[in-house]
Order: structure tokens, then C-alpha cells, then sequence
């Protein structure tokens, strides 16, 4: 895969990227899955990985480290995503009570820290805010992230499921541009292009990162009315352009200018995701499926 922009003001990655928000905490049986799935990636171009300081109770994090310290693949061929904001309970974090959002200041710098030193790197490529906390600092919020990128310990900043207003609230704070948004956006899933975040995220010269590209594999599986409206019309296209449906409902994101951000752990399913890149998705085949997920054409 050739490498692109992330946005105007952003880093140049693979434009699919794998993320680990499925992976949970078994870390000895998915140490030796992690390696083989970075390892394929890589095999298919993809040299871009998302991660969270929750991801797997932060073990995704230090099993990724382990590779980097083993020399499976060298840091300066990957560029690594983390994110912190969202607080979730579990034995790892006895202090937290209940799921909530904190983006203060002291939050991200003991975050990056952490996340640093597990990820066995000194600098993380591009890190994302994950959901804004209403009640935290926004000035002290910014100021701790145009740190980082002063210190070196970030190149660039983004942030994770925003909404529109969130978004241009934190921008009118920063002085450096924030390069991409983390949402989820797919075919049974598209409200992010209804409200207008695609629309801002692309009037700011960014490409969205679009999570669950596949809806999690009910694309495939759901049972609902337009999980199978949709499934219908995926198989259609599908023997138009002799693929997999998966990798024709990845290309309705990549014709819409997003990033497919791959978070399973099947291989095919990842082959699917890539191998949407080979297709040149007619322009009126990508308003079929949007009407088909919609049930009608809006205005």
C-alpha cells in the first residue's frame, strides 16, 4: 500500500490501519497472535497501529513493546497511535469506579508516560484524546498536549469520538492543528456522515479513521432489516467486482475518504479489508448502499 497524508497538517500512514480496541487481556495465548497479526500487516502494507492505554487492561500496549524490544519489525517502520480519556473499571484499575472520561492534564501526562514505557518507544506518532470530559480543564487539557508535541513524546495530536461542537471547541484552544478523528463508521453504521462529523473532520483537511469498517462482522452476520438490506446489496456488488462483500463495504469507506481502522483478528477478514483497495467502487454504486443502509435517499 502506498502511504497518504492523514491530513493537511498530519503524518504520512498506511491507509488502512490495525487497531487492538477488540483485543482483550489473555496475553498468554494472543502474545504469539500479536506478533503473527503485526507480521501480516506489515506483509500487506499496513505499517500504522492504533492502540489505547485500555486496550486489553493496557497489555496490548506492553505486548507490542515486547515485539519492538525482540526486533520483530523496527520502530522507525511503524507509526504508532495511543489515546487516553476514557476510564473504565477493572482489576488493573482499583481506583476507578465507574466508567467516566478524564482529559486533564495530570490524566494525559501520566498516560503518555505509561504508554511510553510499555510500547518500549521514546515518542508516540500521533496521539488521540478519546472523548472530550466535560468537566476537566480545556485550557490546562491543551496546554498538556501542545506539550507533548514540544517535548517530542507526541509528533501530532488527534482525537477519538468527538463530536462536532467537541471538536472545534478543543481546536479553538490549540495552537498546533489536530491531523484525524477516531470514529466508528460503516455501512449499518453512518451517523457520522448524517451530522456533519465527516463533513467538519474534511473541512479541517483531515481523513477520519473509521472503526469497526465491517460493523463488527454483522455486515456479515446481522439479522436485522438493514443488516440484510444491506448484506444484499454487498453480494451484489460483490460478483460485480469479484471480491469478498467485506472488502466492497470497506470501499464505500475508502470512496468516502476515510481510513478503515481493522480491529479483527481473522486473517482472511484482514485480507478482505486490504484487498478493498483494488477496487475502483462505480459512483453510483456507492449511493446503492448508502440507500440501502439509509432505506431511502436523504433530501
Amino acid at each position: 500500500m502506498e502511504k497518504i497524508y492523514l491530513g493537511d497538517a498530519g503524518p504520512k500512514v498506511s491507509p488502512a490501519v490495525y487497531g487492538f480496541y477488540r483485543w482483550h487481556d489473555d496475553a498468554a495465548t494472543e502474545s504469539v497472535s500479536m506478533e503473527k497479526i503485526v507480521g501480516l500487516c506489515l506483509e500487506l502494507g499496513i505499517n500504522t497501529f492504533d492502540h489505547a492505554d485500555t486496550y486489553g487492561s493496557s497489555r496490548c500496549e506492553e505486548m507490542f513493546g515486547q515485539l519492538i524490544r525482540k526486533k520483530s519489525f523496527k520502530r522507525e517502520d511503524l507509526v504508532l497511535f495511543t489515546k487516553c480519556g476514557l476510564r473504565v473499571p477493572g482489576p488493573d484499575q482499583p481506583e476507578v469506579r465507574v466508567k467516566h472520561y478524564n482529559t486533564s492534564a495530570q490524566h494525559i501526562q501520566r498516560s503518555v508516560e505509561n504508554s511510553l514505557r510499555r510500547l518500549n518507544t521514546d515518542y508516540i506518532d500521533i496521539f488521540l484524546l478519546d472523548h472530550l470530559d466535560p468537566i476537566s480543564n480545556l485550557e490546562e487539557t491543551a496546554i498538556a498536549l501542545e506539550q507533548l508535541l514540544k517535548s517530542g513524546k507526541a509528533r501530532s495530536i488527534g482525537v477519538a469520538n468527538f463530536s462536532v461542537f467537541q471538536h472545534q471547541l478543543l481546536a479553538s484552544y490549540m495552537h498546533t492543528p489536530i491531523v484525524t478523528h477516531h470514529l466508528e463508521l460503516n455501512l449499518l453504521n453512518t451517523s457520522a456522515l448524517d451530522n456533519g462529523q465527516v463533513d467538519y473532520i474534511k473541512q479541517r483537511y483531515m481523513r477520519p479513521l473509521a472503526s469497526a469498517p465491517v460493523a463488527s462482522g454483522q455486515i456479515v452476520s446481522g439479522t436485522d432489516e438493514r443488516a440484510v438490506r444491506v448484506r444484499k446489496k454487498l453480494q451484489e456488488f460483490a460478483q460485480k467486482y469479484n471480491v469478498d462483500l467485506e472488502s466492497v463495504a470497506a470501499a464505500w469507506l475508502i470512496k468516502l475518504g476515510a481510513l478503515p481502522l481493522i480491529g479483527t483478528k481473522e486473517e482472511q477478514r484482514i485480507r478482505n479489508i486490504a484487498d478493498a483497495f483494488n477496487i475502483n467502487l462505480d459512483h453510483q454504486d456507492w449511493y446503492e448502499l448508502y440507500i440501502a443502509s439509509r432505506g431511502e435517499m436523504p433530501g
